[in-house]
């Protein structure tokens, strides 16, 4: 699977320089705060509230990648000399969008949808450097091929995980492992929401060595 290359890049802050002290992780959900802890990095959460409808003829990897520019630019006006994090998930089917079920009966419909089929997530992921204006945004691509699922599997699936909350109703971490043939994808953390390996290369770019903090 092809990670597309980085956009907004400016030239990197040389190592000197000293980067922000504080890292804001521009999201409300639970899964992304859990992926970023794995970094060891101390940061704060700040919630985007911005618009996140899909524009006219808008593609899912448009989708992904403008929302998580929004959020970071979003929270980043709050944080004057900050590094913020802003990053947007977005399924598909046969071309057709797969949003968070909300509820049960469309869960179950989602995977309905999906069994037997490919669904690839598109996580769209931006670092913002408040102080500099710097900005980097890229588009992180992950394909999971489902399982043929009987209804009454699905069903039970949804009632032992609850993935309400999840895109395509698919938590990986969890139970949704029994629901896949086979993936593809260079950026596991970009299956669950927050791309870890290419963060881990925003900020290098940005003068913060992970393994050194």
């Amino acid at each position: 699977m092809v990670i597309e290359p980085l956009h907004h890049l400016k030239p990197a802050a040389p190592k000197s320089m000293t980067p922000p002290s504080t890292l804001v992780l521009a999201s409300s959900s639970r899964y992304r705060r859990e992926l970023l802890q794995r970094l060891g990095l101390p940061f704060s959460v700040d919630t985007p509230e911005i618009d996140e409808g899909r524009l006219r003829d808008e593609s899912p990897a448009d989708l992904a990648t403008r929302l998580a520019i929004a959020k970071a630019t979003a929270v980043g006006a709050r944080w004057p000399a900050a590094l913020v994090i802003g990053s947007d998930q977005v399924a598909a089917v046969d071309g057709t969008f797969l949003g968070k079920p909300g509820t049960t009966a469309n869960a179950v419909r989602q995977l309905q949808q999906t069994s037997g089929k490919r669904v690839d997530f598109m996580t769209g992921i931006c670092l913002l450097n408040t102080a500099t204006g710097r900005q980097q945004a890229a588009l992180v691509c992950y394909s999971v091929f489902f399982r043929r699922l009987t209804d009454e599997q699905i069903r039970r699936y949804v009632e032992r995980e609850r993935p309400l909350d999840c895109s395509g109703a698919f938590k990986s971490e969890g139970l949704g492992a029994a629901l896949v043939e086979r993936s593809t994808g260079d950026d596991p953390g970009a299956l669950i929401g927050l791309p870890l390996y290419r963060l881990v290369q925003m900020l290098d770019n940005e003068g913060i060595d992970v393994l050194s903090v």
